[in-house]
């Protein structure tokens, strides 16, 4: 099929995540003209509930769009409690940072979405393209120079000064890039289900509930409980063969509050099996081109820092790279791999100190009491408040945390930017 249109922009993102919408949000703020392609046609396409970390919160007050997202239905987590042999205690407590917001607030990611494409829109150099799936990228000269992407109207394509890939762990840019990925394993995959919550259960918003041979994370989800079971990575077979019952009865043991209504899980079709990757390119960009988000480094479950990190690289390539897009928007000069490099200088050593944290947590915790092991039993260490302090710091704040320092050009407020669907 022939090329049907041609479009420009001085930066396309291609993922419209939250790495990809907030990177387009904060360079459409400084002025820079952005298209954003997203291959649904909603945001309403997962079965997931984002755990916003006080470091997140923080950058959305920057721009002004906390209380906006903290309007919409959430529940916060002061704490994160592990509940083992019937004793709770808290493994982090962020009121104890000073943080502006300290909790984590569970979010739907289409709400949030939703609220930050929004404000996007508001700034008439952004575009969103829905239903736009990338499938190639355009080169010139050894540069990239932009994308190809197909939508029900057809082929069409896409020229840039710079192409931000936000497009997730199973990136096709990045794989049309020619960039891999080191794999470094993970030894688990994660089940989820939901029950019922009833107004007699715990207030316990996030807690993590262990034997020395299993565990779930339990979260509050209001009318529901959120429930993530791991399973080894080379365990499905097995977990199948053992039936929906013989997981009705381990959650029953290790979440006894909820016993009395396993049976909503009426079969398999009631779970969702997310599969678990830890993995980082060694090069982010190429003339032409950057990777951030899951597209650079695909993070564990744990903690649900994922969304976190990927914001906070949105956030540096934002800082970084936005005077050197106004000069290429302005006499079209091209993005200087260095300023690129900068960005992924920056990132990298924070993502690698979080993967290899998640890395030994996984394989001396969850991994060994998957292959019939015992974990040990950190209650005691964790009752001691400098580890505590430390502990919480990294799951709410992260390693390196960013700051918006991109200059900001009011909107227009009658200002809207049509989505093309």
């Amino acid at each position: 099929m022939a090329t049907s249109t041609s479009l420009a922009a001085t930066v396309c993102i291609v993922g419209g995540g939250p790495a990809g919408i907030m990177v387009g949000l904060l360079l459409a703020r400084a002025g820079i003209e952005v298209v954003v392609l997203e291959k649904h046609h909603g945001f309403l396409h997962d079965f997931r509930d984002d755990t916003v970390h006080p470091s997140t919160l923080g950058v959305l007050a920057e721009i002004g769009l906390a209380e906006r997202v903290l309007a919409l239905p959430h529940r916060k987590a002061h704490t994160v409690g592990l509940v083992r042999g019937g004793a709770s205690v808290d493994i982090a407590d962020f009121r104890t940072l000073g943080l502006r917001h300290p909790y984590i607030a569970f979010v739907a990611q289409w709400d949030l979405l939703d609220v930050l494409s929004t404000e996007a829109q508001r700034y008439p150099n952004f575009r969103l393209l829905m239903g736009s799936q990338v499938h190639g990228l355009v080169r010139e000269s050894g540069r990239i120079v932009g994308v190809r992407y197909r939508d029900p109207d057809g082929e069409h394509e896409i020229r840039s000064h710079l192409t931000v890939a936000a497009d997730g762990r199973h990136s096709t840019v990045r794989r049309a890039a020619g960039l891999r990925p080191r794999e470094f394993g993970a030894p688990l995959d994660v089940v989820m289900f939901r029950v019922s919550r009833r107004h007699t259960d715990p207030d316990e918003v996030y807690r993590i509930h262990m034997t020395r041979r299993r565990s779930v994370v339990v979260i509050d989800r209001t009318t529901h409980w959120n429930i993530a079971y791991p399973i080894r990575k080379d365990g499905h077979d097995q977990f199948r063969r053992r039936g929906i019952e013989a997981l009705r009865n381990d959650v029953a043991g290790l979440v006894p509050f909820v016993a009395d209504r396993v049976d909503e899980l009426a079969g398999f079709d009631d779970i969702r099996i997310l599969q678990v990757r830890v993995d980082r390119v060694s090069r982010w960009h190429l003339p032409g081109l950057l990777l951030i988000g899951d597209a650079a480094h695909a993070m564990s479950p744990m903690g649900g820092i994922g969304i976190n990190l990927a914001v906070q690289d949105a956030v540096a390539a934002a800082n970084i790279l936005a005077a050197h897009l106004m000069r290429t928007q302005r006499y079209g000069t091209p993005v200087p791999e260095s300023a690129t490099a900068a960005v992924q200088r920056r990132r990298q050593p924070p993502t690698a100190t979080t993967q290899a944290l998640q890395r030994f947590a996984q394989i001396f915790g969850i991994e060994r009491a998957l292959r019939g092991g015992v974990t040990l039993d950190c209650g005691p260490l964790l009752k001691n408040r400098l580890v505590q302090t430390m502990v919480s710091r990294l799951i709410g704040v992260g390693v390196r945390p960013e700051h918006v320092r991109t200059a900001h050009v009011p909107a227009r407020e009658d200002a809207r930017v049509a989505v093309r669907c």
